[in-house]
């Protein structure tokens, strides 16, 4: 029978490609766009990866336009919208609101000095409870601190520092306005409260941006705006669609996935991996280390993330076989899908190789360096694809056991998405390091979905957000542990893994500094 009800128009910018649909109250996407970045970002110099934002905006019209074209039947249908982004891409703004240079994506390497001052006291503070490492990547990774540092003739026109999910909203709508589920990373922000820190907060100091150069922010559920005449003149699109706010990326995802219960971990295999589990009380996922906003009020995403994440089965098939991109084309597939397919005849463990996916820092772990041991002549490229698989379950483990230390619950099962959840034999290695059930629901567009049941929820359409995700979000495929490889995996994981970092610490540390990074 043909869905006449509501839409949403959930618009879902990615780090490589954008999407728009419409998806109806059955968590079903009647339609969806699609384009990839060409590029996806440019580098300058090694390192880098920066975007014009006005970039990401034309091509959403695009997008738009079509969407609008192949479905004029459904318009009249759609009576809320929302906008979920990548994370921590921060947009300069002049007093006009525009740009005044590229937005540096937050897979950017660039480091700060961090030679602007703060308070010795806080200093001393931060360094007391072991966190001036932390505390001294995070100044080193924040854009504001870099663009003063290199750039002062760019700081000096910045009126407005804001979130490349506020510039978007802001072409949208004309209201400078944001979701607090949007600003995770190097912003002051005071998760727990969704609020910003004042001037002299300890915790917000440390990211340079004056309180002046910041925006109003609005809690997921709330209307941000609505989308204006000029858009709708250009796309199509009925007048007088409300702007919901709803979360970033990973937000949308978890919640995309059901995955609303302190006893569900929604792992996320995307160029950033992740670990997310909901509460609806405040814990750090990690000593010191915030949760963040859901997508939906009243709950946190406690989350550890691997920065770099699936980006590194990119970087390896890149690096170390290109020879199979021709085969790839042959088949029509990724050389990512035909390495996952060899390797299948690598046992678990990978025989004896364990990895350790540190190809760029991390907040707990700011020296840390991928290491990997265990090498003997028996191993073979697919074997080292495979490690990198198994080295970032491994780390995600470990993240999960943190998460379920501080919410004082254990984690029953797993729902898993992105890139990676598009492989059986991932789901299932999955399954094994973990030795929990692992699901995937009904698509793989897990974000649009999230933000589709907030947005949904918020205009009342459900008396709930339980029952917006009973009817939205379906569990289909499921992946068992193994007995034999879970224990295998326990092993390598308890035996070695967790010993590799207390034991390479002080090796990582000397890296650091032969490479003048710190």
């Amino acid at each position: 029978m043909k869905d006449n009800g509501p839409l949403v128009l959930t618009i879902d910018f990615g780090t490589q490609s954008v999407r728009t649909a419409l998806i109806n109250k059955s968590g079903e996407i009647e339609a969806i766009i699609k384009r990839k970045y060409s590029p996806a970002y440019v580098s300058i110099e090694k390192g880098y990866a920066e975007q014009h934002p006005d970039y990401y905006y034309d091509i959403l019209l695009d997008c738009l336009k079509l969407l609008v074209k192949e479905n004029k039947d459904k318009l009249e249908r759609i009576k809320g919208s929302t906008i979920s982004t990548f994370r921590d891409s921060s947009v300069q703004l002049d007093k006009d609101y525009k740009p005044v240079r590229n937005t540096i994506l937050w897979l950017d390497q660039r480091m700060a000095k961090g030679s602007e001052k703060y308070p010795f006291v806080y200093k001393a503070l931060f360094n007391l409870v072991g966190m001036g490492d932390t505390i001294k990547l995070n100044r080193s990774r924040t854009m504001a601190h870099w663009i003063k540092e290199n750039e002062p003739n760019i700081w000096a026109k910045v009126d407005k520092y804001v979130n490349i999910s506020t510039y978007l909203t802001y072409k949208l709508t004309g209201q400078l306005v944001d979701s607090a589920a949007n600003l995770t990373g190097h912003y002051p922000m005071n998760f727990k409260s969704g609020k910003w820190y004042g001037e002299k907060a300890l915790k917000g100091v440390i990211f340079g941006i004056p309180k002046r150069m910041l925006f109003e922010l609005k809690q997921p559920g709330e209307v941000i705006g609505v989308i204006s005449e000029d858009i709708c003149k250009i796309t199509g699109l009925p007048v007088g669609i409300k702007l919901y706010a709803t979360g970033s990326d990973k937000a949308c995802e978890t919640l995309g996935l059901g995955a609303l219960s302190n006893e569900i971990g929604a792992v996320s295999y995307g160029t950033a991996s992740t670990i997310e589990v909901s509460n609806k009380k405040y814990h750090e996922p990690e000593p010191f280390l915030p949760a963040y906003p859901a997508a939906t009020p009243g709950w946190y995403n406690m989350e550890v993330q691997i920065y770099r994440g699936y980006w590194m089965l990119s970087w390896f098939s890149k690096n170390f076989a290109s020879e199979l991109i021709d085969e790839s084309k042959i088949q029509d597939m990724a050389v990512e899908e035909i390495l996952n397919e060899r390797m299948s005849a690598i046992p678990p463990g990978s025989d004896g190789l364990v990895l350790q996916p540190y190809w760029g820092p991390g907040l707990r772990r700011p020296l840390a360096k991928g290491g990997i041991i265990g090498f003997s002549d028996v191993h073979t490229r697919e074997h080292l694809y495979r490690a990198i698989i198994e080295g970032i379950g491994y780390a995600l483990k470990e993240g999960l056991e943190s998460i379920e230390k501080s919410q004082k619950h254990k984690v029953k099962e797993l729902r898993i998405s992105g890139g990676g959840s598009q492989s059986d034999i991932i789901c299932q290695i999955t399954a094994d390091i973990f030795n929990l059930p692992v699901s995937r629901v009904q698509t793989y567009e897990t974000t649009s979905l999230g933000a589709a049941i907030s947005t949904f929820t918020a205009m009342g359409e459900f008396k709930d957000i339980n029952e917006a995700m009973e009817q939205m979000s379906h569990k289909t495929t499921t992946f068992y542990p193994s007995e034999l490889a879970a224990q295998q995996y326990e092993d390598l994981y308890k035996k070695v893994y967790l010993k590799m970092y207390p034991r390479l610490k002080n090796v990582y540390r000397q890296i650091n500094r032969f490479t003048k990074r710190y």
